[in-house]
């Protein structure tokens, strides 16, 4: 049987294969580069919704508790970044740079900073690599999409 912490990390590393693809496609075929960046921002969307969801069960078991976060505030942050990462499917390519970038690292510090008591400290080392390699590659979209002739 696999530990959850190696699963976790397994999964977590494996996640990051898309959006590494996506950046190397970027170079190795650039005549496919609005679809991959389309590709690369859908990705973004279900992965930040994806996380999105870890603070459900958090809010549930919280019940009538309010340390450090009430159960309201878990489920509201939840939604903030289910329905950014949704919002951000709708924005012309500037707006997804601007908005998963920032959200990636918002949801990062949210789970550093208010739920570190609910993370075992290897999931937030994991969190913080991950987090990590995706700003890059959110970074290195943006830097290709700006230096792109013709958007």
């Amino acid at each position: 049987m696999i530990a959850v912490a190696r699963l976790a990390i397994l999964v977590g590393i494996a996640g990051l294969i898309p959006f590494i693809a996506m950046i190397a496609g970027l170079f190795s075929m650039p005549q496919h580069s609005v679809a991959l960046v389309g590709y690369f921002y859908l990705y973004s969307a279900g992965i930040l919704a994806f996380m999105a969801g870890v603070y459900w069960p958090i809010a549930m078991q919280l019940d009538n508790c309010c340390y450090p976060v009430s159960p309201l505030i878990t489920m509201l942050l939840s939604q903030v970044f289910f329905v950014s990462a949704g919002i951000g499917l709708l924005l012309p390519t500037s707006g997804q740079i601007l908005l998963y970038t920032i959200a990636y690292l918002a949801l990062y510090l949210v789970d550093a900073r208010w739920m570190r008591v609910y993370w075992p400290a290897w999931y937030l080392r994991l969190r913080l690599l991950l987090t990590s390699v995706v700003v890059v590659c959110q970074l290195s979209v943006a830097t290709w999409f700006l230096l792109l002739p013709a958007h």
